[in-house]
């Protein structure tokens, strides 16, 4: 073996074995097929997640599928066509409620799916079975309620707090319930891969309105993974500007109310530990100079230095 040779695999070696370099490292790609909360049908929430280094994508909520595929696609991230994108690189779905804004993507596309399961609490299942997979609103494509069945896809019952195999992924999912409103269940999900993890939150106002403590619960749980710097992204939703009335929020944040609820992860990680958790803004429910000072109060309120984040439909995310 010749001297360049031996210096080049001498080179590689000391960067997988480096510290630094492993730390640096993306655990995850993700997405973002749709980002808004309302008011624009071709964006909404839906967020492909995928191990870095993978093509096994589960989806996290569905409100927009083919647009932001097509977005996707556009920023070649993505070979074409669509409907072999849909087909091939989603393996699953996994629903945090069903508010149209986050399942008309799965409703609308599904004539064009392939076999898939559908990853959520019972209560979601319920509406999904009862309300939109029905033969009265939609064709029924699940393996249950209405008869004929077509059976494309396959209701995946989650146990708060029970880890599930993502099947066709390299993922898990933890489950834990979220208050989007009076007696409305969403759904936090825990994703993961080996010793890495991602924390996607549906809809949900704070504790302090909802007059519960299922986010309090949520960050008990999830604070030791921030501790160890487990926990590469927390996507979490900000609806509506510090204008809203609180009486007027139906299950939603403010910038002042995530900060609120970020200050308390905050007080059981530790602010560095926090800081190195990127923080990805979902949901927002505003137009051009109303999203901008939307972002404006968001960064005015960030007392803790985060690494906010606000990510663009069809543009790819690495953590």
């Amino acid at each position: 073996m010749n001297k360049k040779l031996q210096f080049l695999i001498l080179m590689l070696l000391g960067l997988v074995f480096n510290p630094t370099y492993a730390q640096n490292k993306s655990a995850f790609k993700v997405i973002p097929l749709g980002t808004k909360g309302g008011l624009d049908e071709s964006n909404l929430s839906a967020y492909l997640i995928a191990p870095a280094g993978s093509e096994n994508f589960i989806c996290a909520d569905a409100g927009t599928i083919r647009h932001g595929i097509d977005a996707a696609i556009s920023n070649q991230l993505f070979k074409g066509p669509a409907d072999e994108v849909l087909k091939n690189k989603i393996k699953g779905y996994l629903i945090s409620h069903a508010h149209l804004d986050h399942v008309a993507g799965l409703i609308m596309n599904s004539p064009d799916d392939v076999k898939k399961n559908i990853y959520a609490l019972p209560s979601v299942i319920a509406v999904l079975r009862d309300n939109y997979f029905t033969w009265k609103a939609w064709a029924n494509f699940a393996n249950e309620g209405d008869l004929p069945r077509l059976s494309k896809y396959t209701y995946v019952s989650l146990e708060e707090n029970v880890n599930k195999e993502l099947m066709g992924t390299e993922m898990q999912v933890t489950p834990f319930r979220l208050s989007h409103g009076p007696g409305y269940e969403s759904t936090a999900f825990l994703i993961s891969h080996g010793n890495a993890s991602l924390l996607y939150l549906g809809d949900t106002g704070a504790d302090e309105i909802e007059k519960n403590t299922q986010l309090e619960k949520l960050w008990k749980q999830v604070a030791p993974l921030v501790v160890k710097n487990q926990l590469k992204a927390l996507f979490i939703e900000t609806s509506f500007s510090n204008k809203q009335p609180e009486n007027q929020l139906f299950g939603h944040l403010t910038p002042r109310l995530l900060m609120v609820e970020l200050n308390k992860l905050s007080k059981l990680t530790g602010v560095e530990a926090l800081r190195k958790v990127a923080v990805v803004i979902t949901h927002m429910k505003a137009w051009d100079k109303e999203e901008e000072y939307l972002v404006n109060e968001l960064k005015k309120n960030d007392s803790l230095g985060l690494k906010l984040v606000f990510p663009e439909q069809g543009k790819l995310l690495e953590f």
